[in-house]
């Protein structure tokens, strides 16, 4: 499992004080593009070299409990499902222990599931991911 951290800044909150809802996605994005790019497959390199590149088809999230200015998150990645022309990876958003009681397990404060599809980057055409990429992505 892939874990990126972030914090919270006043421009991912809301009127309210917490994460607007909308900023989980982002937040999910960075760490599927550093997970990406920890494995030396950089979107912008992927695209270079094999002319396609992954989209967002399918968004799921459930939000559980806020988080707010200053918190500290780790937000994961992990493969769940690999197919021949999309992947489907379940993310999450949790804050750090030390945020919390010390020695308590991290919070759980959203989950998702994000399905991406590969795509000609030229025509945005459904395509097979090429099978070299698919191999490194399925051992990861």
């Amino acid at each position: 499992m892939f874990e990126w951290p972030v914090r919270i800044y006043w421009e991912d909150t809301d009127a309210g004080g917490i994460v607007f809802y909308a900023n989980y996605l982002k937040f999910f994005e960075r760490a599927r593009t550093e997970w990406l790019r920890s494995l030396d497959l950089g979107q912008q390199r992927l695209r270079e070299l094999t002319g396609g590149m992954f989209v967002v088809t399918d968004a799921r999230l459930r939000y559980l409990r806020p988080a707010r200015l200053d918190d500290e998150l780790i937000v994961t990645a992990r493969l769940q499902e690999c197919g021949r022309a999309s992947l489907t990876i379940e993310q999450q958003a949790l804050l750090k222990p030390e945020q919390m009681n010390p020695g308590s397990p991290p919070a759980l404060l959203c989950e998702g599931s994000i399905r991406i599809g590969w795509v000609e980057a030229a025509t945005l055409r459904p395509a097979r991911i090429p099978g070299p990429l698919l191999e490194r992505l399925s051992s990861s």
